[in-house]
C-alpha cells in the first residue's frame, strides 16, 4: 500500500451512514477503530500523530485545518490524515461523534 495522501472525502449516499457499516469498512482497510465524542466547540490545538488516521463523522460536524486550509466535515464525511501532518480541529456547534481509524 502506498503512502497515504491528505484528502477529504464527502459523503455521496442518500441515506445516513451507519456506524457499523463505516467501522467495518475502516477495519477492512487495516485500521484499528475507536469511537470518539467531542462536546460543542471543542478545540484541538496544533498537533500531529505518529500513525496514519482516518476520521469518519457519524453525527455533528468538525473542521480540520492543515497549512491554513479548512477541511469541514459533516455526517458521512471522511478525512484521511497521514502520519506527521500537523493539524488543528474544532468540533461544530452541536459537537461531533466520529470514528477514528489508526494504522501504523
Amino acid at each position: 500500500m502506498g503512502a497515504m495522501q491528505l484528502r477529504r472525502i464527502l459523503w455521496q449516499g442518500d441515506d445516513h451512514p451507519g456506524e457499523g457499516r463505516l467501522r467495518r469498512q475502516l477495519e477492512d482497510e487495516g485500521y484499528e477503530v475507536h469511537a470518539w465524542r467531542d462536546p460543542a466547540d471543542r478545540i484541538y490545538g496544533a498537533h500531529h500523530h505518529a500513525c496514519d488516521e482516518s476520521l469518519w463523522i457519524l453525527r455533528g460536524s468538525m473542521e480540520f485545518e492543515v497549512d491554513g486550509r479548512a477541511y469541514p466535515l459533516g455526517p458521512g464525511d471522511r478525512l484521511e490524515l497521514p502520519a506527521g501532518v500537523v493539524h488543528r480541529a474544532t468540533a461544530g456547534p452541536d459537537g461531533a461523534i466520529y470514528l477514528i481509524g489508526q494504522r501504523r
